[in-house]
């Protein structure tokens, strides 16, 4: 036995060194900063540091096109691309117009106009197939020079400071490093740093499911009503959303809590449950029905998240890294390319020698507007939300100061339903509730 441990540990050693051998072996990259992800977040950075004169990479795991959520933007989204240099092209694509958005419930409408809201901003923005999106983004990206390596997975980390050393691995299996002064992880779902350096933490939001695919939109009304998107409220928590897009194509999902959505197909088929879900909504069903699928549906199961810190020596965390919302408000992609971009511009003046307070100006930020949102969810949950909503008649300067809030300007204080957002709903509902004042 002992004859044996000793050739083991001898085996070990020679592994370990052979390892370290090979490591010295790998290509290696020099970079300023180092952007994990290629998503919205990852992009808007990457375009933002390039017309800088940064050094950059972009690692992406996935190959593009790749169907993914979050299909519906908001106005404060268009702010990012224009400072990334990416909106003209994006434009050039003829995306859907996104002027508003209709809340439906039962025999109920509320309509939100983004051009009737509070205070300054963009009065529009898109309705998006993401895989069609995301291409258009890096794309242009890579057109403008951008270094994206796509089908590369970050299989390691170490920092040395401010300093990291990242091990990559391409689709061949061929392991690279990169050394970078910053990284940015704007990984979404795949959550990489607060994997590796174990910065999740459970959500401030009850577990949540959702189920969507696309459909060939073959009975689309003409009009309005044909583009128009909707949520079509089934219950306090669950509801069907409506995404038509210019190539012909609207998605459709479903969303409530997990335990809802699991009872929509005994078996766990997503197609049932997608059918189970629109025979729900009177005010669908006829037009979606027995329509084939693009695609199997896809069940995203329990999908808020949420982190302990958003930034560390030499990282910070962005978008689904960070925070992943509910899609009620379509609040995500907005998160992503807002804390992608002040990542980015933050990280380059810390590279170039400047002292950043990323606890205030980054964390305190981003959070804020983190709980602005997350206010909304719970008192949607609650009900209060809809008490205003769908409350007769409507109260025009609370509904543009809502429809601020919705069109993602939850920074901008000198709103009220910003600034009062942690008990201004409930109190507005509770004095409706009494008939306690005229609305």
């Amino acid at each position: 036995m002992f004859d044996f441990l000793v050739n083991l540990n001898k085996h070990l050693l020679k592994q370990k060194y052979n390892f370290k051998l090979f490591n010295l072996h790998m290509n290696t990259e020099n970079v300023d900063i180092l952007i994990i992800g290629a998503g919205p977040s990852g992009s808007v950075a990457a375009g933002y540091l390039q017309k800088q004169g940064a050094k950059i990479k972009v690692v992406e795991k996935q190959k593009f096109p790749r169907v993914v959520v979050g299909e519906s933007l908001i106005p404060r989204v268009m702010d990012h691309f224009e400072e990334a240099g990416l909106l003209d092209a994006l434009n050039s694509y003829n995306f859907e117009k996104k002027p508003g958005a209709r809340f439906i419930r039962g025999e109920q409408m509320c309509i939100f106009d983004f051009s009737n809201k509070f205070g300054e901003g963009w009065d529009w923005t898109w309705q998006i197939p993401r895989a069609d999106f995301d291409k258009a983004m890096t794309d242009e990206l890579q057109r403008k020079g951008v270094d994206i390596a796509f089908e590369t997975e970050v299989i390691d980390v170490e920092f040395n400071g401010t300093d990291s050393v990242t091990t990559i691995k391409d689709k061949e299996g061929n392991l690279s490093t990169i050394h970078a002064k910053f990284v940015i992880d704007c990984s979404g779902y795949g959550r990489v740093l607060p994997r590796m350096l174990k910065l999740e933490s459970p959500s401030k939001l009850d577990p949540h499911s959702a189920i969507f695919t696309h459909v060939e939109d073959i009975r689309r009304p003409d009009g309005v009503e044909g583009t128009q998107i909707s949520f079509d409220i089934i219950e306090t928590e669950v509801w069907l959303w409506v995404i038509p897009f210019s190539n012909g194509n609207t998605s459709i999902g479903i969303v409530g809590p997990t335990s809802y959505i699991d009872k929509l197909s005994a078996t766990g088929n997503t197609e049932e449950a997608i059918q189970n879900a629109l025979k729900l909504s009177d005010y669908y069903v006829n037009r979606f029905e027995n329509i084939p699928y693009e695609f199997t549906p896809i069940h995203l199961k329990n999908y808020s998240v949420a982190v302990c810190q958003f930034y560390g020596d030499g990282y910070a965390l962005t978008g689904n890294s960070t925070e992943f919302f509910f899609f009620f408000f379509s609040s995500g992609v907005c998160f992503a390319t807002e804390s992608g971009i002040l990542a980015a511009k933050l990280a380059l003046k810390q590279i170039n020698g400047e002292e950043i307070n990323w606890q205030k100006e980054y964390a305190e930020y981003m959070q804020y507007g983190i709980e602005v949102f997350t206010t909304y969810v719970k008192e949607w949950y609650t009900g209060n939300l809809q008490e205003l909503f769908y409350h007769q008649p409507e109260n025009p300067d609370v509904k543009r100061k809502i429809c601020a809030v919705l069109a993602g300007y939850v920074w901008n204080k000198e709103n009220s339903f910003v600034a009062k957002h942690h008990n201004i709903i409930k109190n507005m509902a509770y004095m409706i509730r009494e008939n306690k004042m005229d609305f």
